[in-house]
């Protein structure tokens, strides 16, 4: 029975580290596979793109688009900083790291915003058309 017992323990001590090796090999197979996925799904990506470029239409599209070709004949305008001054994105400030305190109480504008939105009365669309009015004869 000890003998029986002793080489049951001797086999599972030797049985452990090669169940170990076998779950760390499936889970590198099962990553490697992922990663084969993914670049098989870039290469996918690039074969299309690769495939939009044999579109004659489609470089041309780029071409205009891009580099601003135009066919001859055509009249292109380019506005560069057609807005005046005041009408410009201001840059965004910097964001303050200091915690400020509102000047003004939310919850009294949140109120009269909703009294007004419930005051507010609704446009009603004409339901029928104006008759149309004969004009004599001449």
């Amino acid at each position: 029975m000890v003998i029986m017992l002793g080489l049951v323990v001797l086999g599972v001590l030797v049985l452990v580290p090669t169940v170990g090796t076998y779950l760390d090999q499936q889970s590198r197979i099962r990553a490697l596979e992922h990663s084969v996925q993914l670049t098989q799904d870039e290469i996918d990506e690039l074969q299309t793109q690769s495939d939009r470029w044999d579109d004659p239409a489609y470089i041309t599209t780029q071409a205009r688009e891009r580099l601003y070709y135009v066919r001859p004949g055509e009249v292109v305008y380019l506005v560069d900083n057609d807005l005046s001054e005041a009408e410009q994105p201001r840059e965004q400030e910097d964001v303050s790291d200091q915690v400020e305190q509102t000047r003004t109480d939310w919850m009294a504008q949140f109120v009269r915003s909703i009294t007004a939105a419930g005051g507010a009365q609704t446009a009603v669309a004409p339901t029928e058309a104006p008759a149309e009015q004969e004009t004599p004869a001449p």
